[in-house]
């Protein structure tokens, strides 16, 4: 049976040139970087390499890259070392309810200790209006936190008016990018964030590696404490291999970006259009102009989500019903009743997310696949009611 991959935003394979740039620092390169002598200098600057590939692919500087074990630990170390730093006695976070659970939750822990977070909606499209992040601004705000691009929906947030009502109101101003970086075009300095968040294994990078970007002159307490690495921001043994690996990866998505954004962005239109067109009352939920290209969410209605994936699976195809991190969760999802979806109907919704070795016939396997499960399985739905075929 053909096995068909559409769940990139969940993590995506280590490319075989990242794998290759990886596999020395396994076995003869194998020295600690903090090391002087010549064992160590020699990972040290394969670091230090991964470094300046991680900032040119953000258009930041090499000594504002801090690697980290991935997006969730650099969510944390942003969000909970900002107001760590912070003397003030009233503390203040504005972020949106369709955050990743790494930055929700890190909000929720904040609030049990006394910190207050201002939740700012979204509207149908996904889309946050930054008029709603002014209004919400206070006297003590310290931190503003909007991820750039959604794990479900794909869509894109205004970062840059963000930004600037950030830099105004002299905020610092933190983006998760997990799902953007190596997709779409991300310039620090354009979106004036003071914080950035990554993840290696969105990118075809190994899991276990990320990145988060501090802009010089933030002032962050750190979450971890030991030896002096990384300038006292992380310290512990660098994991060399992975982040060789992090930044091979940053190096190939950079080289690629306009390219392969266009050819995947063509590949998700089409599957999408085919699923429009061959599943009755179907119908895409979030922006269908600013979000990445890899990305399309679709409303199946009369379906439950789970059956279907558990159906597609056995057919060969891989997709999911949201964030892999809410894996097993019996509430529906967080991200598309933010939205206004009603509970049915963010359950009967699906996300396909292509990547760099989707093919044109994956699509059309995927097509070919897909209305006949959802058929079958409408057929099974007591609330499902068949069109009735003209006379």
């Amino acid at each position: 049976m053909r096995r068909i991959y559409l769940d990139h935003n969940a993590t995506t394979p280590v490319d075989s040139e990242v794998l290759g740039a990886m596999l020395p620092y396994f076995v003869e390169d194998f020295g600690n970087a903090s090391s002087i002598h010549s064992f160590g200098q020699k990972t040290r600057s394969a670091v230090e390499h991964a470094r300046e590939s991680v900032a040119a692919l953000i258009g930041a500087r090499p000594a504002e890259i801090v690697f980290t074990s991935g997006g969730t630990e650099s969510d944390n170390t942003a969000i909970f070392g900002i107001v760590a730093a912070s003397r003030s006695a009233s503390k203040h976070v504005i972020t949106t309810s369709i955050e990743h659970p790494a930055v929700l939750n890190a909000c929720e822990s904040l609030e049990k200790q006394g910190v207050q977070v201002t939740y700012v909606s979204a509207a149908r499209d996904g889309r946050v209006d930054p008029g709603n992040i002014r209004r919400a601004l206070r006297p003590d705000t310290l931190l503003i936190t909007v991820m750039h691009a959604n794990n479900e929906l794909g869509t894109i947030q205004p970062l840059e008016e963000v930004g600037s009502i950030a830099s105004e109101a002299e905020v610092y101003f933190h983006t998760d990018a997990v799902q953007s970086a190596g997709k779409i075009s991300i310039e620090v300095n354009r979106f004036r964030v003071d914080l950035l968040s990554l993840s290696g294994h969105k990118l075809y990078a190994p899991k276990g590696v990320g990145a988060l970007y501090i802009r010089s002159g933030t002032h962050i307490k750190p979450l971890l404490f030991g030896g002096h690495h990384q300038r006292d921001y992380r310290p512990g043994t660098e994991n060399v291999a992975g982040i060789v690996g992090l930044g091979k990866a940053a190096e190939l998505a950079r080289a690629s970006l306009t390219a392969e954004g266009s050819r995947i962005a063509s590949l998700r239109d089409r599957l999408e259009t085919g699923i429009l067109a061959k599943v009755p009352e179907a119908r895409v939920n979030g922006s269908l102009t600013a979000r990445t290209p890899n990305t399309t969410n679709i409303l199946i209605p009369y379906v439950e989500g789970e059956a279907l994936i558990i159906a597609l699976d056995l057919r060969g195809v891989a997709c999911s019903t949201g964030a892999a991190c809410s894996s097993g969760a019996v509430a529906p999802s967080h991200v598309l009743t933010a939205i206004g979806l009603a509970p049915e109907d963010a359950r009967a919704s699906l996300r396909f997310s292509l990547g760099r070795y989707t093919t044109a016939e994956h699509v059309d396997y995927a097509l070919s696949v897909i209305p006949g499960v959802v058929e079958h399985l409408r057929d099974l739905s007591p609330v499902y009611k068949r069109p009735a075929i003209a006379q």
